[in-house]
C-alpha cells in the first residue's frame, strides 16, 4: 500500500500531525538539556525538525526559529541531489554547513541528518542544526565584521557521512575538532546534536509501529498540502495590488555604507510574489544573505501577519514566490561572506512589514529593533587557565502594535533566542554584569509606543580579553509607522575608570580590553503606532511614573511640561488606587 492510496479521517491525521510535531519538539528539548554551550543550552541557539524523502519538512520544533527552516531544507536538498538512494543507509549522519554547495545559511550553523529507516524502508529524516559559537577562521567566535571572504568565516563543510551505517568516521571529526577555538565544547555540542538524530529515529518508529509508514507519508503529504491552502487563504485577504517600500542597512562594516533594498510585493488572490528588484549588490563585507535565508525571512512575516497558529513546514515556501538577482545582497555568490546575514534577514522582515502596512494596517507594527545585537568577547580565563568565548546576541524593543505597546527587551523578528542570565555569564565566563537594563527614551512615541532597547555592561576580570560585535539600526533607526516615531538606535561604547568614552562603529573589529574597561553593548529600540497626539492618559501616566521616559523625552513628544506631569503622577495613583 502506498501512500496516495491511503485515505485519512481528520481524527487520525490530528492524531498522527500531533505525533510528529511532539517528536520534533522533544528532540529541540533533548538538545538543548545535553549540550555544553551557553549559545545552545541557554540561548537556544538551535531547530529541530522532520524532513520527509522528498526533502520537504513536514514538522518543525515549536519553540524553533523559522529562518533555520531554511539551512536544515538546503542540507536535505542537496543529499538527495548528490548522493545517491542507494548510498543512503541505515545508521548514517551527514552533516553540513556550507551556504554554496550545501544549501547552509551561514558557517556557524550545522546541520545533522539522519535518515529514518521502518522495516528497511527509508521514510523520513530526523534532522537538527545548532549555531555554534566557533567554526574556525580568522576571529574567535567566526562572526567579525572585518570579514570579507567566506573563507575567513571558517570551516567550510559539503554534505558529508560523520557517521557511516552506524561508525562514527573519526577523521571527519579530527578534521572539524582541529579547525575550531574550544573543541571539548564543540564535541559536546555536536554529540548532542548526534543524540537528538538518533531519539528522532526512535520515537518516529515508535508513530510508526502504531500508525505504518504509509499512514505517516499520507499524512505528511496531508498536512504540507492544507498549510499551503491554508496560507493561500489568507493572503486572499490582503487586497489586489503592488505594494512597495524600502530600508536601508547601516553598512557592512568595511566601509560601504547605507545599502538600499527595495521591494515589490504583488497580490493577486491567492497568490502572492516578492521582487527585490534594485536591492544593492552584494557587498564586501559579511551582511550578504543566501537566498533561502530570505526566503524563510518573508514566511515568517506571513506567518506573523495572517495566520499566527498555522504549522511551519513546506507549505507555507510552497505558497509564495521569491526572486532576487543573483550577485545580490540577497541572493549572493561566492565567495561573498554571508556570517551576519541575520542582520540582512531583520530588514527582509522590515520591508514586508513596510509594504504591507497600507493593505493591513491592523496587522502591522512599528519597525522593531531591526538588529541581531551581537556580542563577542573571548580570551584565556584567568582562573583556570582555559580559552574562552563568550557569545551573544541581545533583543531590543519590538513595534507599537495597532493595539498594544511593543514590548521592551525582547528577541523580535528573526532571532528567536533567549537571554543569557547574568548568573549563568559570570559562572561560565570571567566576566562581570556591572548592568543590564532598559535605556531610558529609546521606544519611539505614538498612539502605541514601541519597546525600549537593551543595555549590558561588561567588564572582563583579572584578564585582558577581545571583544567584537556587529549591529544594525545604529545609523538608522527603527522607524515608526502610521504617524508614530522612530525608535532610538544602537550602540557600542568603551568606559574607562576615568570616565572616558569612547564610542565604537557599529561593526567594530576586535579590540583588546582590559579590567579598566567596561564594554557597553545596547540595542535599538523601536518605532511606535499611530499618532502620539491619541496616547491614552493612563499609559502616559505609566510612561512617566515607570521611570522608563525622562521629563525631557514627555516635554518633546507628547508636550507635557512640568505641571502636566505632576497631574499625571496623581493619575497614576489614581489608576493604582482604582484597580486596588
Amino acid at each position: 500500500m502506498n501512500a496516495q492510496s491511503v485515505e485519512l479521517d481528520p481524527i487520525t491525521l490530528e492524531v498522527v500531525h500531533n505525533g510528529l510535531l511532539s517528536i520534533a519538539d522533544e528532540t529541540f528539548y533533548a538538545l538543548m538539556k545535553s549540550a555544553y554551550s551557553t549559545n545552545i543550552k541557554e540561548r537556544h541557539d538551535h531547530s529541530t525538525c522532520l524532513v520527509d524523502i522528498d526533502g520537504r519538512t513536514i514538522v518543525q520544533a515549536t519553540r524553533t526559529q523559522v529562518i533555520h527552516i531554511s539551512s536544515m531544507l538546503g542540507h536535505i536538498s542537496t543529499i538527495l541531489k548528490t548522493v545517491p538512494r542507494e548510498d543512503i543507509r541505515e545508521g548514517d549522519i551527514f552533516i553540513s554547513n556550507d551556504p554554496y554547495v550545501a544549501g547552509g545559511s551561514h558557517l556557524p550553523d550545522i546541520n545533522y541528518a539522519a535518515p529514518i529507516f521502518v522495516d528497511g524502508e527509508l521514510a523520513a529524516f530526523s534532522c537538527n542544526i545548532a549555531h555554534h559559537a566557533d567554526i574556525g577562521g580568522m576571529v574567535a567566535g567566526s562572526m567579525s565584521s572585518n570579514m570579507t571572504e567566506i573563507f575567513q568565516e571558517g570551516l567550510r563543510l559539503p554534505v558529508v557521512k560523520l557517521f557511516s551505517e552506524g561508525k562514527l568516521n573519526e577523521d571527519i571529526l579530527n578534521i572539524v575538532l582541529l579547525n575550531i577555538r574550544n573543541p571539548e565544547e564543540r564535541r559536546g555540542d555536536y554529540f548532542a546534536q548526534i543524540a537528538a538524530c538518533r531519539l528522532g529515529i526512535e520515537r518516529f518508529r515508535e508513530l510508526a509501529a502504531k500508525h505504518g509508514v504509509a499512514e505517516i507519508k499520507a499524512a505528511s503529504s496531508e498536512i504540507i498540502k492544507r498549510t499551503e491552502a491554508r496560507m493561500r487563504r489568507a493572503i486572499d485577504t490582503i487586497p489586489d495590488g503592488d505594494y512597495v517600500f524600502e530600508d536601508v542597512l547601516d553598512d557592512d562594516g568595511v566601509g560601504t555604507k547605507n545599502i538600499l533594498l527595495k521591494l515589490k510585493i504583488s497580490v493577486r488572490g491567492c497568490s502572492i510574489k516578492f521582487d527585490f528588484a534594485g536591492t544593492s549588490p552584494q557587498v564586501k563585507g559579511n551582511i550578504n544573505s543566501p537566498l533561502r535565508a530570505v526566503e524563510a525571512s518573508i514566511a515568517y512575516v506571513l506567518m506573523a501577519l495572517l495566520d499566527r497558529e498555522i504549522p511551519c513546514n513546506q507549505g507555507i515556501l510552497n505558497a509564495i514566490e521569491v526572486i532576487a538577482e543573483p550577485g545580490s545582497l540577497l541572493n549572493p555568490t561566492f565567495p561573498a561572506p554571508v556570517a551576519a546575514r541575520t542582520h540582512t534577514c531583520q530588514r527582509v522582515v522590515d520591508l514586508v512589514i513596510g509594504a504591507l502596512a497600507h493593505a493591513l494596517p491592523h496587522a502591522v507594527a512599528g519597525a522593531s529593533n531591526g538588529s541581531n545585537t551581537m556580542a563577542i568577547v573571548s580570551g584565556t580565563d584567568p582562573r583556570n587557565g582555559k580559552d574562552y568565548l563568550y557569545f551573544e546576541t541581545y533583543g531590543g524593543g519590538c513595534g507599537g502594535r495597532s493595539f498594544k505597546d511593543g514590548k521592551d527587551g525582547v528577541q523580535a523578528h528573526i532571532p528567536n533566542t533567549s537571554n543569557t542570565p547574568i548568573e549563568v555569564m559570570e559562572t561560565e565566563f570571567p566576566l562581570l554584569v556591572e548592568e543590564y537594563s532598559l535605556p531610558q527614551d529609546t521606544g519611539g512615541p505614538g498612539k502605541y509606543r514601541g519597546g525600549l532597547a537593551l543595555r549590558r555592561v561588561i567588564r572582563p576580570l583579572g584578564h585582558t580579553c577581545i571583544f567584537t560585535g556587529a549591529c544594525e539600526r545604529y545609523h538608522n533607526p527603527p522607524w515608526g509607522i502610521h504617524g508614530g516615531g522612530a525608535g532610538a538606535p544602537g550602540d557600542y561604547l568603551l568606559i574607562d575608570d576615568n570616565g572616558t568614552i569612547t564610542k565604537l562603529e557599529s561593526k567594530p573589529a576586535p579590540i583588546e580590553c582590559g579590567p579598566n574597561l567596561r564594554i557597553v553593548v545596547q540595542s535599538p529600540g523601536a518605532g511606535g503606532y499611530g499618532d502620539s497626539k491619541e496616547r491614552d492618559r493612563k499609559l502616559l501616566a505609566l510612561d512617566w511614573t515607570s521611570g522608563k521616559f525622562s521629563a525631557d523625552y514627555m516635554q518633546r513628544h507628547y508636550g507635557l511640561d512640568g505641571v502636566k506631569l505632576a497631574a499625571l503622577k496623581a493619575d497614576r495613583d489614581a489608576f493604582d488606587y482604582a484597580e486596588d
